[in-house]
């Protein structure tokens, strides 16, 4: 039987879910899976641009980022940059702490950053990569 571990690596089955578990026990999966993981912090977040800057601290987004939803996409369908060692990453996980169901967005924006997350998954799923994204 396959381990969650071995389950992250499953590009075909990663996508945008609710934490179903600790914090520390999906930590301790996505570095056994041998995944790059990025926290963000949500808590206080009110707006577009404090939403793009908490995902561009948590994923180490270059000082060029341009603040804005395609920037936030460009960067987060190459993150080849910031990968930790010269071999390229297994996959991504992106836990977004404290994210309300707003994500501390309007509608409209949060409609926006759904998108984008869901063209993500998508983009790296084509690429036999697992990009995962939970919220807790």
């Amino acid at each position: 039987m396959d381990t969650w571990a071995d389950q992250l690596k499953n590009s075909a089955d990663s996508g945008s879910y609710r934490l179903a578990c600790s914090e520390d026990e999906l930590r301790n999966c996505v570095r056994e899976a041998g995944l790059v993981l990025y926290e963000a912090h949500l808590q206080g977040v009110k707006g577009k641009q404090n939403f793009l800057a908490a995902i561009a601290l948590a994923a180490h987004l270059p000082a060029e980022f341009g603040m804005n939803w395609d920037a936030l996409a460009d960067a987060l369908c190459d993150l080849s940059w910031s990968d930790m060692s010269s071999a390229p990453a297994v996959g991504y996980v992106l836990l977004l702490h404290d994210a309300k169901d707003s994500l501390g967005l309007s509608a409209n924006d949060r409609e926006i950053a759904e998108d984008i997350i869901a063209d993500t998954v998508l983009y790296w799923q084509q690429r036999n990569k697992p990009f995962w994204i939970f919220y807790a």
